[in-house]
């Protein structure tokens, strides 16, 4: 990875099998990560492949999402799916978030 970043923020995780990941590099100095994003930091493993981890922004913290030690060389195929579903959660509960308010706001009226 570049100097002056700490890893990936994970922009779009394909839903298929071989599709990409779409990342934009997070900044050293970057706070924390926004609710429901994942970064990726991966660096060599000894004595070969990456030892790659993801970690997801919840409300006030970060959280260890998940670790792939001594991934091969093509381990964004490996991690894919993973992200996938966790990004489709993360959706999934901010819509519910969502219609939980707009329900209460409702019920005030």
């Amino acid at each position: 990875m570049p100097s002056g970043v700490r890893g990936a923020l994970v922009q779009h995780a394909s839903a298929l099998p071989d599709g990409p990941l779409k990342v934009t590099w997070l900044p050293t100095e970057t706070p924390r990560l926004p609710l429901g994003r994942i970064r990726l930091h991966w660096e060599p493993a000894s004595p070969a492949g990456w030892d790659v981890t993801a970690h997801l922004g919840l409300a006030t913290t970060e959280v260890h999402l998940a670790s792939w030690p001594a991934a091969p060389d093509d381990w964004p195929r490996l991690v894919r799916p993973t992200i996938h579903e966790v990004l489709g959660l993360c959706a999934a509960l901010a819509v519910a978030t969502a219609a939980l308010n707009l329900s209460n706001r409702l019920a005030q009226a």
